[in-house]
């Protein structure tokens, strides 16, 4: 098992990091334009993977989008702006994100700490720490935070991450699959633009 250090985020970092994601979506939604994240707090200039999630808080709410990488050469900042835009296009979950949908959206960002590279996930993993992301099949990832949202076990939670990648469920444990383990700090809104907190 072999790690790679990321960011450590203070509070208001984390806030910012998800009013950043917001303001990306509203002006990718609106106006058809890239936010730029202006002045940056420090911790921004890391350079280091990051994810964005929308959901949608109408009925029993949805996933809307979710886009992202667990490593990245650019700066936190341009990560997540390029994320959130991704997560708010037609690319992310099959629609597009609509102005009328704003306000009833809520916006998480998993900022990634750690990075480890595992031979032996199910004994590796440690749920409501770890994310998990498979190379092979389409690649697919999914946040620290859903098994604990979902009640699921390491091996439901390393099902579920394969099938998001197109593979079998159990292909995680085939040697031509990288599976990847990620900590991430994960900020989000509670309601709709609303106070933020985190996971």
């Amino acid at each position: 098992m072999s790690q790679g250090q990321g960011v450590n985020l203070s509070y208001e970092d984390g806030a910012r990091a998800v009013e950043l994601a917001r303001e990306s979506v509203e002006s990718y939604v609106e106006h058809g334009q890239r936010e730029q994240p202006g002045s940056m707090r420090e911790s921004f200039y890391e350079r280091t993977g990051a994810f964005v999630r929308l959901e949608s808080t109408r009925g029993r709410g949805s996933l809307r989008g979710c886009a992202g990488g667990y490593r990245s050469g650019e700066q936190l900042g341009h990560v997540i702006v390029d994320a959130a835009i991704e997560a708010a296009s037609e690319d992310s979950c099959g629609s597009e994100i609509s102005p009328s949908e704003l306000p009833n959206l809520t916006v998480s960002v998993c900022a990634v700490r750690n990075v480890i590279l595992t031979d032996d996930p199910l004994a590796d993993l440690e749920l409501g720490t770890h994310g998990v992301a498979i190379d092979g099949g389409e690649g697919g990832w999914l946040y620290p935070t859903v098994p604990v949202e979902h009640g699921w076990s390491a091996r439901e939670y390393l099902d579920r991450t394969c099938r998001k990648a197109k593979l079998a469920p159990n292909s995680w444990q085939d040697d031509d699959v990288v599976v990847t383990l990620f900590e991430g700090q994960v900020f989000r809104e509670r309601e709709a633009d609303g106070s933020i907190e985190e996971l």
